[in-house]
């Protein structure tokens, strides 16, 4: 079940990498303006994703009783909550946009193409919402594969719309950066309408067609809906967020060490697209076996999980290690720049153990839709033990020597280690009181 997520996901972080690509090649300010429009992009989207995938939890408990008119139902007001966001996407920006681009101190070049690109891809995110409603829907069924397929669709349509709005082929405006936020923008809406075919065709979900019945707005669904997803959202939030400022603390230290850093992140992210993957596999096992109240093979699943995630996590923290010079060297030709960025892999190979065993954990907690607890857990692990024990060691002396970027990695690996500890503690809590239910009901 993980290896499709897998594959969408990394698709995904390889549609963001062809869009700096071609548009570097008109500009460097171009290309400057589709990273810094991005940033601000990629966190209001995760936030929204965080909410839509309390549906994928919802749906294989609901699957795992079969429950088929609640799937349907529970679809049905998720791909409401996904319009409203949308829509909203769009509202928030006209609204807001205009006061931003006026008191933002930025070249004046790469300002108009950073706030062009915004007004193109907002445009996409109501398509966006509901392919992400129909993927959570399918995936809760336990069809991952229609995410991986759809995903590499997106990819084709994406590389040629780049290619037509940045450079202005086919009788198009050369749009420079800019032209990537439509590209995305018809990406998103390309990749609602093929899952939205996948899920009108597919005879695997003849059992809970969303064709034979609309419904309505159902209020009480919504509220047990953003009940499990709002956590999930700000939970997602809190972790973009802190790398965020991290990046810009570190900015007055020089661009070498910020470059370093952002090096060992953006490998860190992709080597976390694999517990990610087997995190969100997991929420879709666990729930359905909670659905059918076998609770002890929910735990099983749960034990293999995180020793499956630690043995990744050996893998993949000694080719960080080996490898550390020709992986910073992928990204750049500067000497002082890799040998920093080297220096933080081996920070980042520690740094893969925790992060597996906390998203393992958390996925499986979603999987009894224990949220709330992830959000309180991730909050204190992250902003008040790993930011300020960062800060710390980063930039003052009271402990050690300022360290610079080391020091918020050190930092990284503490939260981490804080937030893998007590998800890991609280999954023992949430399962314990599954087992006294069923020994009440017994």
């Amino acid at each position: 079940m993980a290896y499709p997520i897998l594959i969408a996901q990394l698709i995904q972080n390889l549609m963001g990498f062809a869009d700096t690509v071609m548009a570097g090649r008109v500009s460097s300010t171009d290309m400057a303006a589709v990273a810094v429009a991005s940033s601000i992009w990629l966190p209001l989207i995760l936030t929204i994703y965080g909410v839509i995938m309390a549906l994928a939890a919802i749906v294989s408990q609901y699957a795992g009783s079969k429950s088929y008119k609640k799937i349907v139902n529970a679809t049905y007001q998720t791909l409401w909550i996904a319009l409203v966001l949308g829509v909203g996407v769009i509202a928030l920006y006209y609204l807001i946009a205009p006061t931003i681009e006026n008191n933002i101190e930025l070249d004046a070049k790469l300002s108009a193409l950073m706030f062009e690109y915004l007004g193109y891809i907002v445009w996409g995110a109501p398509g966006f919402c509901l392919y992400l409603a129909l993927r959570n829907y399918a995936e809760g069924m336990s069809f991952t594969r229609p995410t991986m397929i759809i995903s590499i669709i997106g990819l084709i349509v994406n590389i040629p719309a780049n290619y037509i709005f940045i450079y202005g082929e086919f009788g198009m405006p050369a749009l420079g950066g800019a032209g990537c936020g439509i590209a995305t923008a018809i990406v998103y809406w390309a990749m609602f309408v093929g899952m939205l075919i996948y899920v009108y065709l597919s005879k695997h979900l003849e059992n809970v067609s969303l064709f034979k019945r609309a419904y309505g707005i159902d209020t009480k669904e919504i509220k047990h809906i953003l009940k499990v997803g709002v956590p999930i959202a700000l939970s997602l939030l809190f972790e973009v967020s802190l790398f965020s400022v991290v990046a810009i603390l570190l900015a007055p230290l020089g661009a070498d060490i910020v470059a370093s850093h952002q090096i060992a992140i953006n490998f860190s992210g992709l080597v976390f697209m694999v517990p990610l993957s087997f995190a969100m596999a997991l929420t879709i096992k666990v729930g359905y076996c909670v659905g059918q109240e076998q609770y002890q093979d929910a735990k099983d699943i749960c034990k293999d999980a995180v020793i499956f995630g630690l043995m990744i996590a050996v893998v993949t923290a000694l080719g960080t290690i080996i490898f550390r010079e020709q992986i910073a060297a992928i990204y750049t030709n500067e000497a002082p720049v890799i040998e920093l960025a080297a220096s933080l892999m081996f920070l980042a190979a520690l740094f893969q153990f925790s992060d597996a065993i906390q998203v393992i954990s958390a996925g499986a907690l979603r999987g009894y839709k224990d949220t709330t607890s992830i959000l309180v857990i991730t909050f204190i692990s992250y902003w008040f033990i790993g930011l300020s024990f960062g800060v710390v060691l980063a930039m003052t002396d009271i402990i050690v020597p300022k360290m610079g970027a080391a020091g918020f990695w050190i930092g990284f690996i503490s939260g981490l280690t804080v937030a893998a500890i007590l998800l890991a503690w609280r999954l023992k809590i949430v399962q314990s009181r599954f087992d006294n239910s069923l020994k009440v009901t017994n």
